[in-house]
């Protein structure tokens, strides 16, 4: 196979390893990798052409899942190519400018669909505790409102991380040991004085996600609250039900993002692959559950994606 070398003396280039380590297994890596991804594809655009051509689906519960779809296919389209072809074609070079776009859209969208999660919380308790009151507070025009914000707060906290780190030099050392552009790795290669940059990610992302997971325990108290003066049985469960889909979504995101995140930071004893790997998995394995997961439990939407399979 021919290989696409740079050298790393290059100024304009950095080179991306992969997987260090495992360089002989990249064919074998690819194949979970390319299914993950192809899966997750179609599931999450299989949703928007379900939404967007029913119109009974025109609600806010389902324009949120439009916005946690299209996050879904900006995390994992912001790596998984890229890494594809590190594995198939050895291809490994990215321009600086070409990284710190990768880097910022990566993050970006992150941040964004932390923001959707959100969004769906209030949404789940909304819909518990104020069912009547529910169609009054959450129109699709404010749920569209909602989401500009998450935009504007993504781009506003990701924005300094490529303008600060596109001040910083890089000398002879252009090797990232990683699949995709992840802040802290392009960090490590720069020989300067990076604290300023690794101390504004660290605050930014426990700032972020904490505030954001602050905000979906909130939600999640006062639905407990509401659900627990239930006395018929029946509602109750319904009650809970209505948000199984919501919590195994935040399970999976958040679970993978803070063990990813962690281990990269604090797990110096743990080999580099393993890192690599589950900051890979993190935005191949949500993006592909995701649609499935409400597919199985929302049974109005469930039953329109059967509509669409099974007509001929």
């Amino acid at each position: 196979m021919a290989a696409f070398n740079l050298t790393p003396s290059d100024p304009s280039t950095f080179i991306l390893l992969g997987i260090p380590g495992l360089e002989a297994a990249h064919i074998w890596i690819s194949i979970p990798f390319s299914m993950f991804y192809i899966i997750g594809l179609f599931g999450n655009f299989m949703l928007l052409f379900v939404v967007g051509k029913e119109e009974t689906l025109h609600k806010p519960m389902y324009l949120l899942l439009c916005m946690l779809a299209l996050t879904d296919i900006g995390t994992s389209t912001s790596v998984v190519p890229k890494a594809l072809c590190i594995f198939w074609f050895n291809f490994k070079g990215i321009t600086v400018a070409g990284c710190l776009t990768q880097m910022f859209f990566l993050h970006a969208v992150s941040i964004m669909q932390s923001a959707v999660l959100v969004t769906m919380a209030f949404d789940r308790y909304v819909a518990i505790c104020s069912p009547l009151r529910y169609t009054t507070i959450l129109t699709n025009a404010r749920i569209a409102k909602l989401g500009l914000v998450g935009l504007i707060r993504a781009v506003f906290f990701i924005l300094p991380l490529p303008l600060l780190l596109s001040r910083q030099p890089f000398c002879a050392n252009h090797i990232i040991p990683h699949t995709y552009c992840e802040h802290i790795a392009v960090a490590k290669i720069s020989c300067g004085d990076t604290t300023v940059n690794r101390t504004y990610s660290l605050v930014m992302a426990f700032l972020v996600i904490g505030l954001d997971l602050t905000l979906v325990a909130l939600s999640y108290g006062l639905i407990i609250r509401a659900v627990l003066k239930i006395s018929s049985k029946k509602a109750y469960l319904k009650a809970l039900n209505t948000c199984t889909a919501h919590i195994c979504v935040m399970m999976t995101s958040f679970t993978l993002f803070f063990f990813s995140t962690l281990t990269h930071r604090y797990g110096q004893h743990i080999t580099p692959h393993i890192h690599i790997i589950l900051a890979n998995l993190f935005f191949l394995i949500p993006p592909m559950l995701n649609p499935i997961i409400y597919g199985v439990k929302t049974k109005e939407l469930h039953d329109k994606v059967i509509k669409y399979i099974c007509r001929r």
